[in-house]
């Protein structure tokens, strides 16, 4: 997923398992379509709203920025 020229990966199944919530239950409580989670789980290139990262992020009880991880161009450092 690209952000304002600059290359971010979802880590939203990451962040869910790690607090031991599934596909349903983080659908349920981010008040977010189970699609739209389960497009967000399996493909972290996926590209969502800022509104639904913001609902998913709090549901976890983390920032936006914790459900983005930066991953550099090959000729980046």
């Amino acid at each position: 997923m690209i952000v304002g020229g600059i290359m971010y990966r979802l880590k939203v199944k990451e962040v869910a398992e790690s607090k031991g919530i599934g596909i349903a239950k983080l659908s349920r409580l981010a008040d977010v379509s189970i699609i739209s989670v389960r497009k967000m789980w399996r493909n972290p290139d996926y590209k969502p709203g800022l509104d639904t990262l913001e609902k998913i992020a709090k549901a976890l009880g983390v920032r936006v920025e914790d459900l983005l991880e930066y991953t550099p161009d090959d000729g980046e450092v």
